[in-house]
């Protein structure tokens, strides 16, 4: 990838607080990342098509991803990254879904293996990098930090 892309990430939370992350498929081919993050627990997330604000993705990604239903006006910004590694760069916009309906269960695709619910203080250890700051973000109670928090 020679250009920046924008993405977005977006945190669900359970009645217990647990946070949904989906396990990308171990197979590059089949995880669909640019930024190559298959083998890892990742928000559920995507590319922002062109022509769509932040949430209108974070509404589309959620349904295709996991089957949840949500609107607009139920997502919030709540974190912006800088996510660069030696396969792509995107401006990650974190956002966080404060109601949502639907049943939960993943796409037909093989992009992702697995979905679990996790605390928010006790998170898997391969979870990906962007995912990893929306978190800490959140937790922070910060939008952007150009420091190196992890």
């Amino acid at each position: 990838m020679n250009k920046m892309g924008i993405g977005v990430g977006i945190v669900v939370f359970n009645d217990k607080k647990e946070i949904l992350l989906l396990l990308r498929n171990s197979d590059k081919d089949k995880a669909l990342s640019d930024m190559r993050l298959e083998g890892t627990y990742t928000l559920p997330s995507g590319k922002v098509k062109y022509g769509e604000t932040f949430e209108e993705a974070g509404v589309r990604k959620l349904e295709d991803e996991i089957g949840l239903i949500t609107t607009v006006a139920d997502l919030e910004v709540i974190s912006l990254s800088n996510d660069i590694n030696d396969y792509a760069h995107y401006a990650t916009v974190g956002l966080i879904a404060h109601n949502y309906s639907g049943d939960f269960r993943l796409k037909k695709s093989e992009e992702f293996e697995d979905y679990g619910f996790f605390a928010i203080n006790n998170l898997p250890e391969n979870i990906c990098m962007p995912s990893l700051k929306i978190i800490k973000n959140y937790q922070n109670k910060i939008i952007y930090n150009d420091k190196e928090m992890l």
